[in-house]
C-alpha cells in the first residue's frame, strides 16, 4: 500500500480536508483498498456547519474537497464534498438517516458558470441579514436573526434566526419574499448552534467544540459544576454563548461514579476534643478536608476517605479516637494558593532601607582602636 504522506507523520493526507471548514472529519480509512466502493453516498458541507448526505448516482469519481451541484428544492445547492466511503455511513447512522430512505442525489462537479451564480448569492449575504433584520424589528418581532445562506443558484435564502419563545413569522415571510424576490425559508437555532456558526476560540486556548466536532447538544446544569467542586462563577462557568459550558459534561460522570466512594457530606466525626464538619473534598486525590465549625475553615484536618470511614464506624459504636490522624500521621501545613490573592501587588517586595557603614577612620573613625592607641602612648610616657 503506497502511503502520500506529504510530512504527516505517516497519516495520509487524502484524509485530510480543507481546515477552515467546522465539523471537519478525518477520513482514516482514505487508503484502505475498496473503501471507495462500499457505498455511493458521500457527505457534502454547505456554509458553516449544515451538512448533507447526497447518492453519487451517476457515479462522478469524488474526492474530498470537491466542489458539485446537488439536488435542492428548488433548484440546485452547492457544497463541498467532506467525507466518501464507509465512514459516510457511519455519519449517517450517527445523523439518524437511512440509507432506505428518500434521498437527494449529485448532479454534478461545478462548472464555471454554477461558481458565477454562486459568488453573485453569497455576496448578497451580509446585506440581507442587516435588511431583514431592521425589517423584523418594524414588524416588532421579537426575534433575532443571526444568519442568512443562500441556496447556490440564488433562488432560496435561509434565515437563521435566535427567539426566546413561539414567533409568528408569517407577515414577516411575506415581507422578506417581496423585498427579496426569493424563496424563503426560516430556521430557529440555540445560542449554542449559532456560536458554533460564529466560531472563535474558548478559554482553554482551543477552537470552540461546538464549531469543530459538537454536533448534539446536551443539556448543562449547575449540578455538573457542584459534582466537580467548581467555583460558582458566573463568568467564568459560562462560554461564549452566555450559556454554560458543554465542556463541563465531560468529566461529571468520573466525578460522580468517584462520589460513590466518599461518605455522605452532612455526616460529622466525632473525637476525644472536637466535633468536625465536612469542609471540602478533593475527589481526584480521595481526601477529605474536615473543620471543627460549620460556617467557615478552624483547625482543618484533611485525611483519606478510608480514615474518614473508620472513624465514621468508630462513632458508630460510640468510640471516639483522640485525633482524625492515624497514627504515624502529621498534619500537613496549609498551603497558600496565590491566585486566591486579591491584590495586584501582591508580588512586590516591600524594599528595606540598609544602613551603610561609616570607614573606619574616616569621621571619627573606629572607637575601640582610637582607645587601644590611647592606652599604648601612656604606656610608653610611664615607662
Amino acid at each position: 500500500m503506497d502511503y502520500k504522506t506529504n510530512g504527516c507523520d505517516g497519516i495520509s493526507c487524502k484524509g485530510c480536508g480543507r481546515q477552515d471548514k467546522k465539523l471537519n472529519v478525518f477520513d482514516w480509512l482514505v487508503d484502505v483498498p475498496g473503501n471507495l466502493e462500499e457505498t455511493d453516498f458521500v457527505e457534502v458541507q454547505f456554509k458553516n456547519t449544515r451538512k448533507g448526505y447526497y447518492l453519487n448516482s451517476n457515479k462522478i469519481p469524488l474526492q474530498k474537497d470537491d466542489i458539485v451541484a446537488v439536488e435542492a428544492s428548488p433548484g440546485h445547492d452547492i457544497g463541498t464534498v467532506t467525507l466518501t466511503g464507509s465512514l459516510v455511513l457511519l455519519q449517517m447512522k450517527k445523523a439518524r438517516i437511512k440509507s432506505d430512505a428518500e434521498v437527494r442525489r449529485v448532479y454534478r462537479k461545478v462548472r464555471e458558470v454554477d461558481m458565477e451564480k454562486y459568488r453573485e448569492a453569497k455576496a448578497k449575504e451580509q446585506d440581507t441579514m442587516i435588511r431583514s433584520r431592521q425589517i423584523a424589528k418594524d414588524l416588532g418581532l421579537n426575534m433575532k436573526i443571526g444568519d442568512v445562506e443562500y441556496q447556490g443558484d440564488g433562488n432560496k435564502a435561509i434565515f437563521y434566526y435566535i427567539a426566546d419563545g413561539r414567533v409568528d413569522f408569517r407577515q414577516l415571510i411575506k415581507v422578506l419574499a417581496d423585498v427579496f424576490k426569493v424563496r424563503i425559508e426560516m430556521k430557529q437555532i440555540g445560542a449554542r448552534q449559532e456560536a458554533g456558526r460564529i466560531g472563535g476560540i474558548g478559554p482553554c486556548g482551543r477552537e470552540l467544540c461546538c464549531a469543530t466536532w459538537m454536533t448534539n447538544f446536551i443539556s448543562v446544569s449547575t449540578g455538573a459544576a457542584r459534582f466537580q467542586d467548581i467555583s460558582m462563577n458566573p463568568q467564568k462557568l459560562a462560554g461564549q454563548c452566555a450559556k454554560l459550558k458543554c465542556c463541563m459534561n465531560y468529566e461529571v460522570d468520573v466525578y460522580v461514579e468517584a462520589m460513590k466512594r466518599f461518605p455522605a457530606r452532612d455526616i460529622t466525626l466525632e473525637t476525644l476534643d472536637n466535633t468536625y464538619y465536612h469542609f471540602k473534598s478533593d475527589i481526584l486525590k480521595r481526601e477529605i478536608t474536615y473543620s471543627t465549625d460549620k460556617s467557615f475553615a478552624a483547625n482543618l484536618v484533611t485525611i483519606s476517605t478510608r480514615r474518614a470511614f473508620d472513624v465514621i464506624n468508630l462513632n458508630k459504636k460510640g468510640v471516639k479516637p483522640e485525633s482524625l490522624l492515624e497514627d504515624g500521621d502529621q498534619e500537613e501545613p496549609q498551603r497558600i494558593d496565590l491566585l486566591d490573592q486579591d491584590s495586584v501587588t501582591r508580588f512586590d517586595n516591600a524594599k528595606k532601607k540598609k544602613k551603610k557603614k561609616k570607614p573606619a577612620g574616616r569621621g571619627g573613625g573606629n572607637n575601640q582602636n582610637r582607645e587601644q592607641k590611647r592606652s599604648a602612648a601612656n604606656n610608653d610616657k610611664q615607662g
